[in-house]
């Protein structure tokens, strides 16, 4: 493997250059030599021309080669003659409006000068949905792309802090470039600079692929870096070493460390998955965990397995007293509101909201996993009923299911008022809460069945939002029984903090026996139990 480069980066310099080199040559003094510095943000400020005049004419030079971004506003214009890049003074060089510079190492660093433009044609000092768009093709075109070393932008990326630690006072909601997101995104960087916010942020690295469904790849790491020499102390500075991807072992270079998170541009990606679906002729895939995790075997049943539909069965019969089995004196069954052939629905018990609902089967299953055919097939059925339902009331469900410290299939459905929040909302809302508890909570193809990732006796927390997307955590230790309700009780989703816990949310039988009432008229246009 090649010697690694040992490079600094700094946030908006904003004219100071004793300031910042000096800074560096100090470093250079106490650690040794740097082989570059890289500048995002302002690299000259409305007072820089006594200091830039020393460098421009020579009588000083910069300790270290330095790479700077273009102009972020209409003042500083006239210190970048060249909009292709240029070297401004010895040691220091403009790298562009856009585009890839690689050095003699192999290093590669794509860039970006500019803020996003706010109007067309974009002006000078601005970038445009076109610039973005041919930076990408340029990379994206390349034979066997898989991203670049270093990524340099002004503006932070918008949403860059979704699914990570906080960023502090900046809200990465509203702040930045949703066109930076874009580039991040497909440019999959290892390292991403950026600066104009004045703050420090240090994002945990994310992931560039997603789990089960794509080859593992390499992480990203989101750096914001704060102006030089700022009265608050906030890093400006950030030293590292990097060896160039096109040197690295590709076994090293895939390694995800401890603290990796999700993509922060999950949506991004996924919308631009989507749309390279539409232009592919369509093609299933499963997923075998038996095997190399990760590893599809296409839908065509020539690989191995049972291609034939599950047989009916005779389910198990519990060990001990079940509180759910229909045919038990165990169950309460004031609070059954529908029942079919091979399953029921029941009100829960200290639900979340007055229709918080059960699907459960008749007979003894432990989960969805054990179901025969016919069980699941009215599962289906009373999914897509109660969809219809929910919706009729402004309501969408979110559903899951806990295997785990529980002998009987309980498949909890809860409605969310739709003008709450959003299923990315809620989706976000189940990842970001796993990640805080070292929950690995992995998004499954829409299209896939759960028992294509989990095997009979396997304990697992499932999600599922009524727009077919799902979510899988295979449990492998302890695991908080009260999860999936605590998410939903959230101030992110149903802000019902008091209602997490079930035992403290248990109504008086009068109340519970009129609840159940009240669903099972409303539910009666829906419920096809009463026409089958």
């Amino acid at each position: 493997m090649a010697a690694p480069l040992r490079v600094l980066a700094c946030g908006d310099v904003e004219g100071r250059l004793e300031t910042i080199f000096g800074r560096v040559r100090a470093i250079q003094a106490k650690s040794g030599r740097f082989d570059m510095l890289l500048c995002v943000g302002n690299f000259f400020g409305s007072s820089s021309e006594a200091e830039w005049a020393e460098y421009r004419t020579g009588a000083k030079k910069a300790p270290i080669p330095t790479y700077v971004l273009g102009a972020n506003n209409q003042d500083t214009l006239s210190y970048f003659p060249d909009v292709s890049g240029c070297e401004l003074a010895e040691n220091i060089t403009y790298l562009g409006r856009r585009g890839v510079f690689s050095g003699c190492s192999g290093l590669h660093i794509a860039y970006l000068s500019g803020t996003e433009a706010q109007e067309q044609p974009a002006p000078a000092h601005s970038f445009s949905a076109k610039d973005v768009a041919e930076l990408k093709t340029s990379l994206l075109s390349t034979p066997n792309f898989r991203g670049v070393d270093i990524l340099l932008t002004s503006p932070w990326p918008r949403d860059v802090g979704t699914f990570a630690n906080s960023a502090g006072e900046i809200d990465t909601k509203k702040c930045g470039s949703k066109l930076v997101s874009d580039l991040a995104a497909s440019l999959k960087p290892r390292y991403h600079f950026a600066a104009l916010e004045k703050a420090y942020y240090e994002r945990l690295p994310y992931r560039n692929h997603t789990v089960l469904q794509e080859t593992p790849q390499h992480v990203t790491r989101f750096i914001a870096l704060a102006d030089v020499g700022n009265t608050s102390k906030k890093k400006y500075l950030y030293a590292f070493s990097i060896v160039p991807m096109s040197s690295m072992d590709p076994v090293e270079l895939v390694k995800q460390p401890q603290d990796v998170t999700e993509n922060p541009y999950r949506k991004l990606r996924k919308e631009a998955a989507k749309a390279r679906a539409e232009e592919e002729p369509a093609r299933q895939f499963f997923f075998d965990l038996n095997k190399h995790q990760g590893k599809k075997r296409p839908s065509d049943g020539k690989q191995g397995g049972d291609s034939q539909p599950k047989q009916a069965k005779k389910p198990p019969q519990p060990t001990g007293p079940c509180w759910f089995c229909l045919a038990s004196p165990e169950v309460e069954k004031h609070l059954v509101v529908s029942i079919g052939t091979h399953c029921y629905l029941a009100l829960a018990k200290g639900g979340l909201s007055p229709d918080h609902v059960l699907i459960l089967p008749i007979g003894h299953y432990q989960s969805v996993v054990d179901l025969s055919s016919e069980v699941l097939e009215e599962v289906t059925k009373y999914k897509a009923a109660l969809k219809e339902f929910f919706r009729s009331k402004g309501k969408r469900y979110v559903l899951f299911e806990r295997n785990y410290r529980s002998q009987h299939l309980q498949l909890q459905v809860i409605p969310v008022p739709l003008d709450l929040c959003t299923s990315e909302d809620i989706k976000e809302s189940f990842i970001t809460q796993a990640q805080e508890q070292q929950i690995e909570l992995l998004e499954i193809p829409e299209h896939s069945d759960i028992s294509q990732v989990a095997q009979p006796g396997m304990p697992y927390f499932y999600v599922e939002l009524d727009t077919g997307e799902k979510l899988f955590h295979r449990i492998r230790g302890r695991f908080p029984l009260q999860f999936g309700r605590a998410v939903l009780a959230s101030a992110a989703v149903l802000a019902l903090p008091e209602r997490a816990d079930w035992r403290q949310c248990a109504a008086p039988r009068p109340e519970e026996e009129g609840q159940a009432r009240a669903f099972r008229r409303d539910f009666q246009p829906f419920d096809f139990s009463l026409r089958d």
